[in-house]
């Protein structure tokens, strides 16, 4: 790859874990910060039974050396800004079917080619950093399903200069404590924390969205309000449109259901595999045998390892 001008040189890391996620310990190295992995080790003890990262964990293990955290509501021209600036910025994104969300380190962008440089973990065979390109317009796509959130890590110094609404970004902070949180169990305090995060900035998709499906847990009729609320301030939040899908198919309104999660869909075809799943029971349900059929076809192309393959095979058949 030809050299860019708007590059950063990360270090090479391979040690993560769940309580001290990849792309924290990428960004902590970059600014010769290093995280105690055995001090991970220990804390993610207390998450045995959970499986993703915990980022709010490795975010203040990170703090705890000396290194500032800032998490906002961003955007390309002000992605590229802080790039220029020495820094590299982590987004949210979406997973891969069955992960909800990732979180990715940027490492640049190339104007010339528009495209948005992500740090890929394996180096080559020199041990260099490899770059991932992604085409600008569909990285801006996929980063606004889950409203363009950026998670800044840097020395107080540095941050100090960047113009950041405290208000959105204490927001902010407040939705990833509510995730560990409810990891926890700890459904009152999530909830507790998640009220104050909107206290903060009444127009946070995401905790407008994350309150939304804690009260979906509840089987709460509140979930909607807030759903919808979500959806408002950004049409292209599939989380929102997939939690009122599966509202509805709790509460057997299908027609419901169906528009919920066919707008889901239509914003990002290859998001989840069980979107499929979930709209093929309820097409089967409403006799639309054939489009269910179809669905279940979409559910094992994009989750070919799905442990319940056989029986979705046979249903296949029988449709």
């Amino acid at each position: 790859m030809e050299s860019v001008d708007h590059q950063l040189l990360l270090p090479l890391v391979e040690e993560e874990n769940k309580c001290l996620p990849l792309p924290i310990n990428v960004v902590s190295k970059y600014w010769n910060v290093n995280l105690s992995m055995s001090e991970a080790i220990e804390t993610a003890k207390q998450y045995s039974n959970y499986n993703g990262s915990i980022m709010i964990e490795g975010i203040e293990s990170a703090e705890r050396h000396g290194l500032t955290c800032k998490i906002i509501s961003s955007s390309i021209s002000e992605l590229k800004k802080i790039i220029d600036m020495g820094i590299p910025p982590m987004v949210i994104l979406p997973g891969i079917p069955e992960i909800t969300q990732h979180v990715s380190v940027i490492s640049g962008y190339d104007d010339g080619e528009n495209t948005i440089l992500h740090y890929i973990q394996k180096g080559n065979q020199e041990g260099e950093q490899q770059e991932g390109a992604i085409p600008q317009k569909i990285f801006d796509k996929e980063w606004s399903e889950d409203g363009r959130l950026l998670i800044l890590l840097a020395p107080q110094d540095i941050l100090s200069s960047i113009k950041i609404n405290e208000s959105n970004e204490k927001s902010n902070k407040l939705c990833l404590v509510s995730e560990r949180q409810n990891i926890q169990k700890n459904t009152t305090d999530a909830l507790e924390s998640l009220k104050k995060s909107i206290d903060l900035d009444q127009n946070n998709p995401t905790a407008l969205y994350l309150l939304a499906s804690l009260l979906n847990e509840q089987n709460s009729t509140d979930c909607i309000t807030y759903y919808e609320k979500c959806i408002e301030l950004n049409n292209r939040f599939y989380l929102a449109y997939n939690g009122l899908g599966n509202y509805y198919l709790k509460s057997n309104q299908f027609d419901k259901s169906e528009f919920y999660y066919s707008k889901a869909i239509e914003i990002n075809p290859k998001r989840s595999a069980k979107i499929y799943k979930n709209r093929a029971y309820l097409r089967e349900k409403q006799k639309n045998n054939s489009d269910a059929k179809n669905d279940l076809k979409s559910y094992l192309k994009l989750f070919p390892k799905a442990k319940d393959r056989g029986i979705i095979e046979q249903a296949i058949r029988e449709l």
